[in-house]
């Protein structure tokens, strides 16, 4: 085997004891020991200084340990303990090379360093190889004595000590036969075994419950070189394997895994420089909590830095993410199953305990991952039966049944998104979640339904408003004897079609019998509200309904026409007529008659109000006016008066005082029409005139001339009253005419001359039709723009016949 094959050797624990960590951990990493699991030997060999161990290790195992150079004297050559790798022997061998014992260099002080490395090598070795001389075998004082002892007696130091193959490497052969030269080794063995001070637990023990003893003889190297390589050569043979069962090594129990050898190591030998009694069992549990605690720590700690679980993390943050559960159950997995491999050789309540503790540490790390998961999927679904809900409801569904099956539908995308999200290494719970979610989706069916009854409620009170107030209105504005009766009938007709139509309505809310006749009965009272709210308004404008109706009976006729005051009309009954309409409005407003009931309450009115004041009744309308003079009606409950008693007679007397100019008008305008009408001179100044007269009439029938002079004059003064317009001017009053006329009267005058000349020019070949056109025309013309200087209507144009 060629040096340049076997791994270089490091020195694991100095001559002072110190142990090599970083060394080592670079030499474990070297040889990639921590790859093979429980998969790997170790051998160790121990001997008197300068029994040749470094050179046998080199030849059978391939190293490349420092050997002694015989030039220069025999002289400690390795101090502490190597460490190597055995080149080309599978599995993975690890030989570790022992500081000689009974060294000069150390002198009698090497007793606590050889009982402490030999101890080690017997805790940490599979195969222990004693290397001792030929010559010394048989005799009471050889070297291999004081070994041997030390070997037995450490290894009562262990508490369960593992079985340990011993292979005795007899050097330097003789010619006496290995036949002949085991059995006294054997013996000698066992002398040393029998005479080692044990514990009381054994004392019974034999030898081959903690040794496997193993003798082999080799020539010397000196002298038969060939013979020993061949020799050597052949014994290698024996380490492939080693570990399997029947190998050298196969009985191990207790091993340490691989990854953990450094550790384990180094605590043993702490404890062994201590000089504590060294329990394997105790260590090996103790190696294992900390090496899978360290597994477990590393794994947590590459979970944390994983890819894939960072990006999965950073998009759970923004929504949900489909196959949320698997996706984290195969990280976790990962990370789990890369703890189970590396600590699958530790002892197993120790990496199950850690495995549980890693399990949990990681699902606590990533819960709030899954609650946010949950959250996403339980507000999404709540916002998805938002959705669906309103869609039913829009396309006329009915309210309980879509809600059912919106529900049904969002809980079963919820709970599928949950399956999805679930973790397999958790057995986390998600029905709060779905609890939350079914309160979340009972909350938003019941603010809907409120706000769905709410708008079904004011939709027909809507449809209530517009078929009441209006028509209610209306009846009120026109009362009579059947105001209250068609009231009440159309009342009734809406009010019950309202109802109908809200009981259908409320008919998909799946309701109780209680809760929808309490609304039905809420309806029916809004609208019997509605009329009783508009008739108090009516009531409110009693006085002024009471006037309109006075000032539209008395100021128009029986065919709607206004009355024009001539002096024929009776004003006193027409005004007894009005004002007997107007109260009968008073009473029909006095009261609310929803009910029919009777009540006396117009003729009380007609009576208190209306009755004759002649000197007869005089003492009898004092009566029945104190009958007024309370606040309740007879046979009416205060709360449906609108107008009491005492606010009828004060609203009368009001109304009264308020019409009795217009009255007053009427009549002074009947008494000037009448003036207006009599434009006769009275019989006597007829008399007078034609007494008077005579002999101006007389002087007229002589000279005729002055007939046509009157005519002449006649023509002009109609012609000047039609343009001037004097009826129209004096409508106004007296002094507006004069003023008017004083102004207009010139202009005329001169006008009109004007024509006349322009008329006298023409020539003779116009026709009388042409002339008489334009003097019309003019007239108009003049007649125009007086009436628009004077600011009054246009007066009618009258044409004037010039040819006569």
């Amino acid at each position: 085997m060629e040096i340049s094959d076997a791994a270089c050797s490091t020195q694991l624990i100095d001559g002072d004891g110190t142990f090599n960590v970083s060394g080592v951990d670079n030499f474990i990493k070297e040889v990639k020991l921590e790859e093979c699991g429980l998969s790997y030997a170790v051998v160790s060999i121990m001997g008197p200084q300068s029994s040749g161990k470094s050179t046998l290790l080199n030849h059978l195992f391939g190293t490349n340990f420092r050997e002694m150079d015989a030039f220069r004297g025999r002289s400690q050559t390795t101090k502490g303990i190597w460490i190597a790798r055995c080149a080309g022997i599978e599995p993975c061998t690890v030989v570790m090379d022992l500081e000689g014992t009974d060294g000069r260099e150390r002198g009698e002080d090497d007793t606590a360093f050889e009982k402490q490395s030999a101890l080690f090598a017997l805790a940490v070795s599979d195969i222990v190889l004693i290397n001792m001389w030929c010559h010394d075998i048989g005799r009471e004082q050889a070297a291999n004595k004081p070994l041997l002892k030390t070997v037995f007696q450490v290894m009562m130091r262990l508490f369960s000590p593992r079985k340990t193959t011993l292979m005795f490497v007899i050097r330097d052969k003789t010619r006496t036969p290995l036949e002949n030269l085991e059995p006294v080794l054997r013996e000698d063995i066992q002398k040393i075994w029998d005479s080692v001070p044990k514990p009381q637990a054994h004392k019974e023990t034999p030898l081959s419950d903690f040794f496997n003893v193993e003798v082999v003889a080799l020539s010397s190297y000196e002298e038969k070189e060939e013979q020993f390589k061949e020799q050597v050569y052949n014994l290698r043979q024996r380490f492939f394997q080693s570990v399997a069962p029947g190998g050298l090594a196969g009985d191990r129990r207790g091993v340490v895994p691989a990854n953990a050898f450094a550790f384990s190591a180094e605590q043993m030998w702490q404890v062994i420089k201590e000089n504590k009694d060294l329990d394997l069992p105790a260590h090996k549990v103790m190696v294992a909590t900390v090496r899978c605690e360290e597994i477990a720590n590393e794994k947590f700690s590459s979970f944390i830095a994983n890819e894939n679980w960072r990006e999965l993390e950073e998009a759970v943050q923004s929504g949900p993410v489909s196959g949320f559960g698997k996706k984290l159950s195969s990280i976790l997995q990962s990370s789990l199953s890369e703890y189970d491999t590396e600590a699958t050789y530790f002892e197993e309540g120790v990496r199950s305990s850690k495995r549980q503790q890693l399990q949990e540490k990681l699902l606590q790390l990533v819960q709030p991952t899954f609650q946010d998961v949950l959250g996403h999927l339980r507000s999404g679904a709540l916002e998805n039966f938002k959705d669906t809900f309103e869609k039913a409801l829009n396309a006329g569904e009915g309210f309980s049944s879509s809600a059912d099956s919106c529900a049904q539908s969002c809980m079963s995308k919820f709970d599928k998104g949950c399956e999805g999200a679930v973790i397999e290494q958790a057995n986390w719970d998600t029905s709060k979640t779905r609890e939350k979610l079914q309160r979340d989706i009972e909350a938003h069916i019941s603010s809907v339904r409120t706000a769905k009854l709410s708008e079904l409620t004011t939709l027909y009170e809507s449809k209530l408003n517009v078929a009441l107030s209006g028509p209610v209105e209306a009846l009120l504005d026109g009362a009579n004897d059947e105001t209250w009766p068609a009231i009440r009938k159309l009342l009734k007709r809406e009010g019950e079609l309202a109802v109908y139509g809200l009981s259908n309505a409320l008919s998909g809310f799946d309701m109780d019998e209680e809760t929808r006749n309490k609304m039905l009965t809420n309806l029916e009272n809004y609208a019997r509200g509605i009329v009783e709210t508009k008739a108090k308004e009516e009531a409110g404008r009693a006085l002024m309904r009471m006037k309109d109706r006075f000032a539209t009976i008395f100021s128009h006729d029986s065919d709607s026409m206004p009355r024009v005051w001539t002096g024929k009309e009776d004003i006193r009954a027409i005004t007894k007529m009005a004002r007997s309409a107007s109260l009968k409005l008073l009473s029909v407003m006095a009261v609310i008659r929803l009910e029919d009931e009777l009540d006396n309450i117009e003729k009380t009115l007609t009576v208190a109000l209306f009755s004759s004041t002649s000197n007869n009744t005089t003492s009898k309308s004092v009566s029945t006016i104190d009958s007024l003079a309370s606040s309740t009606w007879e046979q009416v409950a205060p709360e449906k008066t609108l107008i009491t008693p005492v606010q009828c007679k004060s609203l009368w007397r009001q109304f009264k005082n308020e019409t009795e100019y217009t009255v007053t008008q009427a009549i002074s305008a009947q008494e000037a029409n009448r003036r207006n009408n009599n434009w006769l001179p009275p019989p006597w100044a007829i008399l007078a005139l034609v007494v008077l007269g005579f002999n101006e009439f007389m002087t007229l029938l002589r000279n005729p001339l002055w007939l046509l002079v009157l005519f002449v004059g006649y023509l002009v003064s109609k012609a000047l009253w039609v343009q001037l317009n004097i009826s129209g001017e004096f409508r106004n009053g007296a002094l507006p005419g004069l003023l008017s006329l004083s102004t207009k009267f010139l202009p005329t005058v001169m006008n009109l001359l004007r024509k006349l000349a322009e008329e006298g020019q023409a020539p003779s070949t116009n026709s009388h039709q042409t002339t008489n056109s334009s003097a019309q025309s003019e007239v108009t013309t003049n007649g125009e723009s007086s009436s628009s200087s004077s600011g009054s209507s246009p007066a009618k144009t009258v044409p004037i016949d010039t040819s006569s």
